[in-house]
């Protein structure tokens, strides 16, 4: 997924209306009635900025929720992980906003064809994944841009991630992370059995990745965006989004680009 930075609308100011929205945690309910009794409640179609607040996955169901409103999103850490996410205090909230950092998401976009023969579309901020749905290893070929680059994968799975979602499933599965503005995209396999040395690739941002599930009556594989699952599919396509962003914004000194260079350092 590529990222770039971005302003908001000239319009925009920390004194518009903020839409908080939470986790069912305990810690999130009670953060979002004391923010709600400070700043004020309001519908996130009628505000001009939305707050989620929790962990990374709640901001991942937000953006998907909320996507069709083109609204920016400043998170706040309310949960178990909170790469997405600034830290969580009311205090100053409103001039933190007005000196947040926007960044720009792509997400990617996949389309899952089905064995019974049904399509569907759904969008990724972090990664589309295939995983075997039995004790049978996957049997995957693998297509960049119409060109077989892998006759068969075999494997418990393969995904595509986003820089952003580099450091999630992809980082689990001995993926590389990748700069937020690299343009670029991480194929990383689940645990493959056969090429012998083939550990993935690192693929431009702009590529076209298709994959077939082969043997799929005896082998059937699952494939998910994000958290959108589809079960027994025959063939998958995935590709940036050319018509679907994002607009996150990050606070000054907890920037994005920062924590997955930090990231990689980690012990």
């Amino acid at each position: 997924m590529r990222l770039a930075q971005t302003a908001l609308s000239a319009n925009w100011c920390p004194t518009m209306k903020l839409a908080f929205v939470a986790s069912k945690t305990e810690e999130a309910q009670k953060a979002l009635a004391a923010l709600r009794a400070e700043f004020g409640e309001h519908r996130p179609a009628d505000a001009d900025l939305i707050v989620p607040l929790g962990g990374d996955g709640f901001m991942l169901q937000s953006l998907h929720r909320y996507r069709e409103l083109n609204k920016a999103f400043y998170g706040m850490k309310l949960g178990s992980l909170g790469f997405l996410m600034n830290q969580h205090r009311s205090e100053g909230l409103l001039d933190r906003i007005e000196r947040a950092k926007p960044t720009l998401f792509r997400p990617l976009e996949m389309t899952a064809v089905s064995e019974s023969g049904a399509t569907v579309h759904a969008l990724a901020y972090n990664e589309v994944s295939l995983l075997r749905q039995t004790k049978q290893a996957a049997h995957i070929r693998v297509f960049l841009n119409g060109t077989e680059k892998l006759a068969e994968l075999v494997c418990d799975g393969v995904l595509v991630a986003t820089p952003a979602g580099s450091t999630a499933y992809n980082l689990s599965a001995n993926g590389p992370i990748l700069p937020l503005d690299s343009r670029v995209l991480a194929m990383t396999p689940i645990s493959p059995f056969r090429p012998r040395r083939w550990r993935g690739a690192i693929l431009p941002s702009d590529i076209e990745v298709k994959l077939e599930v082969l043997d799929h009556y005896k082998r059937p594989v699952s494939a998910t965006a994000d958290a959108n699952e589809v079960r027994d599919v025959v063939e998958v396509t995935i590709q940036e989004s050319t018509r679907h962003t994002a607009n996150l914004l990050f606070d000054p000194e907890h920037k994005l680009e920062d924590r997955i260079l930090n990231e990689q350092f980690a012990i």
